[in-house]
């Protein structure tokens, strides 16, 4: 302001000689008044509250200890209801369309042109069929999410996040940029790892990179939803089990914060050992977002590259589930083996082999785990349901979901440690493939995708032996 105000005075005594004194006078006077004015707004007098401008005023709130946290934690909250309540119409439309409509389309293709049955069906009940899944329940979250995301940005509300959350980050050994990051992660971790840029710190960008898989992305809010809905909320008397999910999904989103933050720690601590590096983190001012800038970047920068990588490993996926599930030895087929390979060890982390299979197959996208945990339950008990093997399935109906898991020997146990491990695993295929692009290492890319699985077995075995002892 000063160098502005001398530039200006230097000005005006330039053209002094060309228009006179009394310019230079009601120059002076104005930048004075002008001056006096950003001072009686910017500076605080405990005598004067109602001076401060409108930005301090809510930074007052929104950054405050008292109000500051349940603030953050109710706006993340919001934003999560939107995405997920809102996705469900255009989800239920595009799975129609693609699942109900078009792939029954295409197989009928497929057998009036002549392909034999099995290239039909590993054509369309695997390889579309898993794109199909993907792109219906990937697509619509994504889509409001990360407008969601960027107008808050833009809004100037996300670097009052990490301000809120800096000191913690920093008592982890990680930078308060990370909070940002994490944010990103509940939309999708590819983008929460992209996103981790930000973080000048080689160090620090590390720890964000491998604990943002920590972060649920909404290709996992449908399994948590679900699966507390169908089998926590059933415990508890019918009035009180739409409560009763909601706490348990958001005490899973909570715990998974608490895992970064014990994470970020034991890596900071150990083989990632350095100091904290401080920044200065300026709050910019509120402004109004630009709506189709935002719309533009939320859509083709984020969306839609993300969601064209996870249909590239979606498709070698759909591939996979449906040749596992046809292809025999001894008239078992090999899902089937594998399932009863794995059964024991899933025992151990109240799982079973179905659900380790599912997440084995499932990696290049969360969104297909609970329609593959389906087929494999119909394939392995022999029950009713489904359109054969190795197709894909949901049911309308979350009677109809929670009698077939009952049928493949789900319990509460079941249910409390698939939420568990559908926290502590390995991120999706996507996010792998974006970690390496980012980290240019192998080595921290597998670290980053194996660390969590060891993490959700330990996790599982844990609370499955205690459960067990206490039943």
């Amino acid at each position: 302001m000063s160098q502005q105000i001398d530039q200006l005075f230097e000005l005006s005594d330039d053209l002094r000689w060309q228009i006179g004194d009394e310019f230079h006078d009601n120059l002076a006077e104005g930048i004075y008044a002008d001056a006096a004015e950003i001072v009686r707004d910017s500076v605080h007098h405990k005598k004067d509250p109602n001076r401060l401008r409108f930005d301090a005023k809510l930074d007052r709130v929104l950054t405050s200890k008292t109000w500051g946290f349940p603030l953050m934690f109710l706006i993340l909250a919001v934003v999560l209801w939107l995405t997920i309540i809102g996705a469900n119409y255009p989800s239920s439309l595009l799975g129609t369309l693609l699942v109900d409509t078009i792939q029954p389309f295409l197989k009928g293709l497929g057998a009036d042109i002549g392909l034999p049955s099995w290239l039909n069906g590993f054509l369309f009940d695997g390889v579309y069929l898993a794109v199909a899944w993907v792109i219906a329940v990937m697509l619509p979250p994504m889509a409001i999410f990360f407008p969601l995301f960027t107008l808050l940005e833009d809004f100037g509300y996300l670097p009052r996040v990490a301000f809120n959350l800096d000191n913690l980050f920093k008592r982890a050994g990680a930078h308060g940029k990370q909070a940002l990051t994490m944010s990103m992660g509940f939309g999708c971790n590819a983008a929460g790892v992209v996103a981790t840029r930000i973080i000048d710190s080689p160090r620090e960008r590390l720890i964000a990179i491998i604990t943002n898989n920590f972060s649920l992305c909404n290709g996992r809010w449908p399994t948590q939803i679900l699966i507390a809905s169908i089998f926590l909320g059933a415990v508890v008397p019918q009035a009180f089990s739409g409560i009763v999910s909601l706490f348990a999904v958001i005490g899973i989103a909570v715990l998974g914060m608490g895992f970064m933050f014990f994470t970020s720690w034991a890596l900071s601590k150990t083989v990632l050992k350095g100091e904290v590096s401080t920044f200065s983190l300026e709050l910019p001012p509120y402004r109004p977002p630009r709506f189709w800038k935002t719309i533009y970047t939320s859509l083709i920068d984020r969306t839609l590259i993300v969601l064209w990588r996870a249909i590239v490993f979606a498709a070698p996926a759909g591939a996979v589930i449906w040749l596992i599930s046809n292809i025999t030895i001894g008239d078992i087929s090999l899902a089937t083996w594998s399932i009863n390979f794995m059964d024991p060890f899933g025992y151990l982390l109240g799982l079973n082999g179905v659900i380790l299979l599912a997440y084995i197959v499932a990696i290049p996208a969360n969104e297909i785990v609970i329609p593959t945990i389906l087929m494999l339950t119909v394939l392995v008990t022999g029950i009713a349901g489904g359109e054969g093997a190795g197709v894909m399935f949901e049911l309308d109906s979350a009677t109809a979901t929670r009698d077939i898991l009952k049928a493949g020997g789900w319990t509460v146990l079941t249910a409390v440690n698939l939420m568990l491990f559908s926290l502590l695993h390995n991120p999706c295929s996507t996010t792998i493939y974006t970690i390496y692009k980012e980290t240019k290492s192998w080595k921290w890319t597998a670290v980053a995708s194996i660390l969590p699985v060891i993490m959700g077995f330990v996790v599982t075995f844990l609370v499955a032996q205690v459960w067990r002892l206490l039943s």
